[in-house]
């Protein structure tokens, strides 16, 4: 097994919690998978739910590499269509310069929240200044690589944060290739083995990086354990007459998204089920199998599990599961 594991927090507020309950677990987790040697830790972005505590990635990346000594953190991603490419750019260079080489930058095209959000996110902006998405990512890249003399988002630090681009399709995929970004498939939102096969093989042929998947995975002592916590695991996908295409986490969601938007959905359903769960030897196997049949080199970890103790089980169970100089690699 020569790939490298790592972890997508949400900071779930688990029922008669608090956020600051939610936001102390995620602290904590970090901390312990920096002992275990995961290699990342990295903070979701999600808006004007109360069943999540990360609206500000940024914030937490901070927090975090101020209270553990060695694992990589970042964002999973800034969600850029709501921001100054200039800004963030700025963000991230000063968390580069509190904790070089240990700061990643991972960006997303979703909008992290339902219409409202993304329409209070980006009230005064003015969208066609930005441009499109890839307009937009080609803007941060040169942000974070000073091509501009006069005006430069400092600090300038002595190593920079890593970028990654978070997609689920081929040409996301191509777009992360030109700008030489890395890109993280997120299997975790559509696990369709078809898309992955297309998005690996057009990555391998344009691109010498590596190859990261996220996926959603629950390790628990026993597997009806397991399969019990993932059954009340659910992604809907959702497809709009206005061309809107997003992920949401329950049907209700769904529906609210399509009423938001103010447009007629063309298609809502529930995806089929790509949570990897059972024992730490079966995950592990499942993740193996698939490192073995497409090449993977890293596996982002995101276990869909409100309670503290069932993730941090699970995050042990999974590093327990494998020998030390594999997690560490």
């Amino acid at each position: 097994m020569s790939w490298r594991i790592s972890i997508l927090d949400k900071s779930p507020v688990a029922e008669h919690d608090t956020a600051t309950d939610a936001l102390a677990r995620t602290l904590s987790l970090a901390k312990e998978a920096d002992a275990l040697g995961y290699h990342r830790f990295w903070i979701a972005e999600h808006h004007n739910t109360p069943h999540l505590a990360s609206p500000s990635p940024e914030l937490l990346i901070a927090w975090i590499l101020g209270q553990t000594p060695r694992i990589r953190v970042g964002s999973g991603g800034v969600m850029l269509q709501h921001y100054s490419p200039y800004k963030v750019a700025e963000n991230f260079n000063v968390l580069a310069a509190i904790a070089p080489g240990r700061v990643d930058l991972g960006v997303g095209k979703a909008p992290g929240g339902l219409p409202l959000a993304t329409r209070a996110l980006q009230q005064g902006l003015h969208q066609e200044e930005k441009g499109n998405f890839a307009e937009q990512l080609a803007q941060l890249d040169r942000w974070l690589h000073a091509a501009d003399e006069e005006l430069r988002a400092t600090p300038q630090p002595s190593t920079p944060a890593q970028g990654f681009l978070l997609g689920a399709s081929e040409e996301s995929a191509l777009l992360a290739a030109r700008l030489n970004w890395n890109f993280v498939f997120a299997a975790h939102l559509n696990g369709d083995p078809d898309l992955l096969r297309d998005v690996a093989t057009a990555w391998r042929a344009n691109s010498a990086r590596d190859l990261i998947v996220a996926v959603q995975a629950i390790v628990a002592p026993d597997q009806a354990q397991a399969e019990a916590l993932a059954q009340k695991v659910e992604v809907w996908g959702v497809e709009l007459v206005n061309g809107q295409r997003v992920s949401v986490a329950s049907e209700e969601q769904a529906y609210a998204f399509a009423r938001q938007a103010g447009s007629e959905p063309l298609r809502i359903a529930r995806r089929a089920q790509s949570l990897l769960a059972g024992t730490p030897e079966s995950v592990t196997a499942q993740l193996e199998a698939l490192h073995q049949r497409w090449g993977i080199d890293e596996f982002i970890i995101d276990t869909p599990v409100a309670e503290g103790n069932l993730r941090s089980q699970s995050l042990r169970l999974l590093a327990g599961a494998r020998q030390p100089r594999e997690v560490t690699a």
